[in-house]
């Protein structure tokens, strides 16, 4: 993995490493002191500041490579703590990673004793998936599921969470949201992609078939729970109509 660095990153590289061979400088100079007190008359000054020299040019280049080498862990680090936790296709959370996360917020919501709403589970189901890949190919399913995330995206606030959780399947936790804002958002998502156009190769349209549901967080805090009544709902809006809340928690 190649990484490019900016100069904004390695300047502070320079510092530390310069820092570092400053020290071992002084080091060295102050290791020469202690044997000139033993050892009277050596070395000469002349001969600390040689010393020192050298110390600092030899020990320069190795602290910045190891502090260049260090900065490389750590980017490479972030990367694969990224690439764990996000879908490689839509760049939303993973199942595990969302599920982890919408119970750490519920849980620190309750522990803030905020008054407002713990939030809403939303779950977003693309009807015609696997059929849009058989007829249009994989890739073309995977450009669809990323329009609609970006779709999703633009109708929530900053700090929802977002996820992938199967191929079809998206997740969407609303903290502090009552049902009537919630239901608000999901109209909005329903209209824009209503008003959105899909094409596959060669300018072919894709009907694209989307089911939403949700529930309530109320007293739960369990994501397994939460994640199949909002299942459920979406299923039965099929038969319902419009988009359905199953209060399972209140």
């Amino acid at each position: 993995m190649t990484l490019q660095f900016r100069q904004a990153a390695i300047v502070p590289q320079i510092k530390i490493a310069t820092l570092g061979a400053l020290a071992c400088a002084v080091g060295a100079i102050a290791a020469v002191c202690v044997i000139s007190l033993l050892i009277p008359d050596r070395p000469f000054w002349a001969e600390l500041t040689a010393v020192a020299s050298i110390t600092a040019a030899i020990t320069f280049p190795f602290q910045f490579a190891l502090c260049l080498r260090n900065e490389a862990l750590r980017e490479i680090q972030k990367e694969l703590q990224h690439a764990l936790r996000h879908d490689p296709v839509t760049g939303t959370l993973r199942a595990n990673a969302f599920a982890t996360s919408v119970e750490h917020a519920i849980d620190r919501r309750r522990l803030t004793n905020t008054e407002s709403p713990d939030g809403v589970m939303l779950v977003l189901r693309v009807g015609n998936f696997d059929e849009i890949g058989r007829r249009y190919g994989p890739q073309w399913a995977d450009t669809l599921l990323q329009s609609i995330v970006r779709i999703v995206h633009s109708c929530v606030r900053y700090g929802d969470l977002v996820a992938r959780l199967a191929s079809d399947e998206l997740g969407i936790y609303l903290p502090g949201t009552t049902t009537e804002d919630a239901t608000d958002i999901c109209e909005r998502i329903r209209a824009r992609i209503d008003e959105t156009t899909f094409t596959a190769g060669q300018e072919r349209h894709i009907s694209v078939t989307v089911r939403l549901g949700g529930t309530r967080v109320g007293d739960q805090a369990d994501f397994q729970a939460l994640r199949e009544a909002a299942n459920h709902a979406a299923l039965a809006e099929e038969e319902a109509g419009p988009l359905l809340f199953r209060e399972l928690f209140s």
